[in-house]
């Protein structure tokens, strides 16, 4: 394995998970690099859901889809994160957090301690037993520091009797590189 920015090491950590996953979500739809990825590397018949909050991230999303011939098994969703659990009912095998900015848009606009750590929230209560979310925070600027703690204290505080998280980033780089969570449901059915 090479080691590599955080968010591709989220994607090597997923990579596996995925060949098997009925249900998966992007929650941070983006520019849709990550539903992208998602999609090509589930089954052909599982679902993958991307949430985002901007109309131009979606379109954004659909359009490399489009291209890359994978819209039909994406339902792209112009909501919070924070709304998952409105949308989903049924068991999530793995899930995509990459928090921050649109890149190329508005870096005002960004996701929020309070969103995200509700969207957590959602997921590991909807997380499959071996399933697997991973996030990538940005600390490096005022907004992404307050959700890199809150996200940070959320994950801390879940119980590892059901669930195990780990943190991973380089440590030589400059500009507070990302932080890479991950976060897996014990192979135990949840009670």
């Amino acid at each position: 394995m090479t080691v590599e920015n955080a968010l591709a090491m989220a994607k090597s950590l997923l990579r596996d998970r995925l060949s098997a996953a009925k249900t998966v979500v992007d929650a941070t739809a983006g520019n849709g690099h990550d539903t992208l990825f998602l999609a090509a590397n589930t089954p052909e018949d599982a679902v993958v859901w991307a949430f985002d909050r901007q109309q131009e991230a979606l379109a954004a999303t659909a359009r490399r889809l489009a291209a890359g011939g994978l819209a039909g098994k994406c339902r792209l969703t112009l909501a919070c994160h924070s709304a998952i659990a409105a949308y989903l009912a049924v068991p999530v095998d793995a899930a995509m957090f990459n928090l921050g900015y649109l890149p190329g848009g508005d870096h005002g606009f960004t996701t929020r301690a309070a969103t995200t750590v509700a969207a957590l929230g959602a997921l590991t209560g909807l997380l499959a037993p071996g399933g697997l979310i991973t996030v990538v925070a940005y600390p490096g600027h005022a907004a992404g520091s307050e959700e890199n703690e809150a996200v940070a204290a959320f994950l801390a505080a879940l119980p590892q009797a059901d669930f195990t998280v780990a943190a991973w980033r380089m440590l030589n780089q400059k500009n507070m590189p990302p932080i890479l969570y991950i976060i897996g449901k014990t192979g135990r059915e949840a009670k």
